[in-house]
């Protein structure tokens, strides 16, 4: 059985500061992505490598694309949705700079709603049926 990251004794939890970004920045510009579990200590900072990995891979890395989604970025996840389903890492590969975080993201709080209020079952990317009223015929 692996052990667990970190002892969670000593190291910080909650928001970011500058300060802290500054050093993982400056510390994987130097040294490049290795091993995350020894990065926290190697850098100075208290945190545990799983939080600098989702920090730099989330938020830090210069490449990543901020604002808000195009609609040809729109319809490609869509389309793709269609094709992977929820393989979200797999979406995001075809999004120049889009974490698979930010795409799963867009995806349940603004397209899978688009969908739902078009009558698209957001699932199987099909049009809802409606199941017809049985009417009574009279006698």
């Amino acid at each position: 059985m692996r052990k667990p990251c970190c002892d969670k004794e000593g190291t910080n939890k909650g928001a970011w500061s500058k300060q802290e970004d500054q050093k993982l920045i400056d510390y994987i510009r130097i040294h490049g992505e290795g091993c995350w579990r020894s990065l926290p200590k190697a850098a100075g900072l208290d945190r545990c490598g799983k939080s600098c990995r989702l920090r730099w891979i989330n938020y830090l890395r210069p490449d990543i694309k901020r604002g808000n989604f195009g609609q040809d970025e729109e319809d490609l996840i869509i389309k793709l949705h269609a094709l992977l389903g929820n393989r979200w890492s797999l979406i995001a590969g075809r999004l120049p700079g889009r974490t698979d975080n930010e795409v799963k993201n867009y995806w349940n709080s603004h397209i899978r709603r688009k969908l739902i209020s078009m009558g698209i079952d957001p699932n199987n990317h099909r049009l809802n049926q409606i199941p017809p009223i049985a009417f009574s015929q009279p006698n």
